[in-house]
This record gives C-alpha cells, sequence and structure tokens, in this order.
C-alpha cells in the first residue's frame, strides 16, 4: 500500500472475496467454471483438458464444474467435499472464490470457507426451489455476518425460463430471510450450464430487468464492510532485529483488525492499559502514514513498554470487552460429541488460553430456527448457544461489530483437531 493513501482510496481497493453455497447438485462447481471461462480467466490447455475428460465420459456438452472440483474423489461422484479456492480477475476488481460443499455432512467445511468472504452465492435448483440445505446455507451465512447474499435461482433452462417460477422462489426465500439478519439481497435467475444471466445478458428472460451476476459481482459495494471505527490490532510478534543497521529497533507486528491507526495517534495498550503514542508504521514496502484493516503492518512506539504476542492496541476511549466468562454460538466440527464441562485449547486472535464449557443454552434447529433448550447433545454440524471460561481475559468484541476480534476456535488438548468455530455474541 502507498504512503499517504486516503480513506476514500482504500474504500475503492478492490478485492472481493465469494462463497457459493447450495444443496448437492444445485450447480455451484458448474457455475464458478461459467464465471471462470465467460470471463476469460482460464488458459486454454485447461479448457482442453476438461473438454476431453467431458468427452471420455460422455458428456454432451463441456463439464465446466471439473474446473474447481480437484480431488479424484469430487470427480468421480460428481460433487464438491472440501472447499476449493479459486482465484480470477476482471478489469474491475480482483476475486477469491471459494465453493463450499453442498452435503449435509460438509457444513462445517461451508463454515470455514464463509467465515472471510463479503459476499455469499445461494444456489437453488428452479426445480426444486427452497430445500433445507438453503436454509440451512442461509442460516449460517446470517449467523456468519457475511455482508451481501446473491440468491442465483439455476437450472432456469429446465423450467423453460418461467418467470413465475422464478417470482415463486423469491417471495419464498424473501419470507424467510426476513426471520435472518440479512441486509443486502439480490436474486438472479441464471443458468450456469448455458450461461444465461451470468456474465452475458439473457436473450430468453427479457422479462427479468436486473443485472447479470458478473454485474453484481463487480459493482456491490464492498468498501464499508470493514470496521474502520473501532481501532484493534493484536500484537503477533516482536520484532528485534539485533543488527548493527536496526540496533535499537523494536516493532510489533501483525494485522489491524479494525480501525484505522495513523502516526502519532494516542493509543492504549491492554493488558497493561499504559499509554502511548505512534512513532512510525513499518511494511515490507517501506513506511507509512496510516495503516487499515486487513494490513499486515510493524509498529514502532514511542515509549519502552512490555508488549508481547497476544497482547492488544487498541485506543484509549474505544477499548473492546475484557472478560473470562464469554456467550458464543459455535458450529461443532468434530464427529466426537462437545463435553459439557470439557476443557479445550482456545484460540483468539493472537493470544491462546484455555477454557471450559460451562454450559450449553441451547441447540438450533436450522430448518424452522428453532432453539432446542432441552437437547443438549451437540454433535457435528450442530449450531449451538454456549458459554465458555477463559484461563485468562480475552480482549474481544461483538461478531457482529468486528468479525476478526469478535470470532474463536476451539481446539482438542489431546488430538490438536480443531473441533469448534465460534462467534461471539
Amino acid at each position: 500500500m502507498q504512503e499517504g493513501i486516503t480513506l476514500e482510496e482504500y474504500k475503492k481497493m478492490d478485492l472481493l472475496r465469494f462463497t457459493t453455497a447450495g444443496s448437492v447438485d444445485d450447480g455451484k462447481s458448474t457455475l464458478i467454471g461459467r464465471l471462470l471461462y465467460d470471463s476469460k480467466s482460464i488458459f486454454e490447455d485447461q479448457y482442453s483438458a476438461i473438454e476431453a475428460t467431458s468427452k471420455r465420459r460422455g458428456e454432451e456438452e463441456v463439464n465446466l464444474a471439473l474446473l474447481t472440483d480437484g480431488l479424484k474423489a469430487e470427480r468421480e461422484q460428481g460433487i464438491t467435499i472440501d472447499v476449493a479456492y479459486r482465484y480470477f480477475s476482471t478489469p474491475k476488481r480482483k476475486f477469491i472464490i471459494a465453493d463450499t460443499p453442498g452435503h449435509i455432512q460438509y457444513t462445517r467445511n461451508m463454515v470455514t470457507g464463509a467465515s472471510t468472504a463479503n459476499l455469499a452465492l445461494i444456489l437453488i435448483d428452479a426445480r426444486n426451489g427452497i430445500v433445507e440445505q438453503t436454509r440451512r446455507h442461509s442460516f449460517i451465512a446470517s449467523l456468519l455476518q457475511i455482508p451481501h447474499i446473491v440468491i442465483c435461482i439455476n437450472k432456469m433452462d429446465l423450467v423453460d425460463y418461467s418467470e413465475e417460477a422464478y417470482n415463486k422462489i423469491k417471495e419464498e426465500f424473501s419470507g424467510f430471510a426476513s426471520k435472518l439478519d440479512i441486509n443486502d439481497i439480490h436474486f438472479v435467475p441464471i443458468s450456469a450450464l448455458k450461461g444465461d444471466n451470468v456474465v452475458d445478458e439473457s436473450d430468453k428472460m427479457d422479462w427479468y430487468k436486473g443485472s447479470t451476476l458478473m454485474y453484481l459481482l463487480e459493482n456491490v459495494h464492498i468498501g464499508s464492510d470493514h470496521n474502520l471505527i473501532d481501532c484493534r490490532f493484536p500484537v503477533q510478534h516482536v520484532i528485534r532485529p539485533y543488527s548493527d543497521e536496526f540496533h535499537d529497533y523494536r516493532g510489533y507486528a501483525g494485522r489491524v483488525a479494525g480501525g484505522a491507526f495513523k502516526v502519532g495517534d494516542e493509543v492504549m495498550l491492554l493488558p497493561s492499559g499504559f499509554n502511548t503514542k505512534i512513532k512510525q508504521i513499518d511494511t515490507f514496502e517501506g513506511p507509512i502514514k496510516t495503516a487499515f484493516p486487513p494490513m499486515s503492518v510493524t509498529m514502532q512506539l514511542e515509549d519502552d513498554l512490555d508488549l508481547s504476542r497476544g497482547d492488544m492496541i487498541v485506543r484509549q476511549n474505544n477499548v473492546p470487552e475484557v472478560s473470562q466468562d464469554i456467550e458464543l454460538m459455535v458450529c461443532w466440527f468434530n464427529d466426537r460429541p462437545m463435553r459439557q464441562r470439557g476443557k479445550y485449547v482456545l484460540k483468539h486472535t493472537t493470544q491462546d488460553a484455555m477454557c471450559v464449557i460451562k454450559e450449553v443454552r441451547y441447540k438450533m434447529n436450522i430448518n424452522t430456527l428453532h432453539r432446542m433448550e432441552e437437547d443438549k447433545n451437540i454433535g457435528m454440524n450442530d449450531i449451538a448457544r454456549v458459554v465458555i471460561r477463559t484461563t485468562k481475559p480475552l480482549f474481544f468484541d461483538n461478531y457482529r461489530r468486528n468479525r476478526i476480534t469478535g470470532s474463536i476456535i476451539l481446539i482438542d488438548e489431546a488430538t490438536n483437531e480443531t473441533v469448534g468455530a465460534g462467534m461471539i455474541i
């Protein structure tokens, strides 16, 4: 990032992370393949390879889903199992796509892929309408506070491009979404297989007056998705070069999790509570005057104060919550159920701590959005509200306010497996 960049210029710097979600066979991988192909983001040899594979399998058309389904088991079954990341760009914007699985047993993979997304594409088969997985993935998108949702009503070619079929699904989903915390939602009728309304406008749906999917992806406003109000800088590493050139250098490296830090700003250090000023902000390219999320920088402070990994630099009059008792929504990843009163390793920003599950408040029925307060058995892919107690205080924000300082992961101490992801309430 160049020195002297303004907040307005920062907001225009465009990298859109989006995730695809939907039930099995709704066409997620085909849609991504179509986006890559129609935006001319794949090489000729890649296209030739999937063309030859499609012919060998006796398929009538080139199977663009093969561009993202990289695992052998995925290609054999025609499904997505693990999260596949793909990168492409247009003259307007760069994109990172997380193609996530549709099966219920891979809900945890969907949570992983969606956790950093600015936008979620939720696919609905125009023939089947809203199914259980549509509700499940919409709820998870709402829970993860993904700012923008695009509902792609796919396979319109199989319902003769019917406006009635599109309107019926749109109306039903809008009713369901009104119960969720979703602010920005768009609907696009598409055919990923034929390319209708994906990159190019369809001449078969002249009743649809909205944008194509690619236009939405290129123009959705994401500049305000990061929290630029609450200054949060978790310290990841203390840099002491011990060289002749930088003999007295002491810098605190990390990633800006919120707010804008400027040289000369008065800041507070947590947990000590001491105040000091920012002396200099360094990057790989050289010093800068202002740091925004999600930049990785090294800060030098005017005073020599005790600060180490896991501590946080904030503003004096804007500090996060500090507590050992934390309430959160957890998506359970492991096939071994959550142990009530069980101990787990907790990772939050750059802090590690131990924690105990104090209480399970309720489990969510994702289909009905009802709370099951009697069922305290939390198994794989379940989502529940729990209370934990940590061995040391954490500095955190509500997940709605800051997705970085408001999220944690739980790890089994014995196996070192990640067993859950939590959003602090």
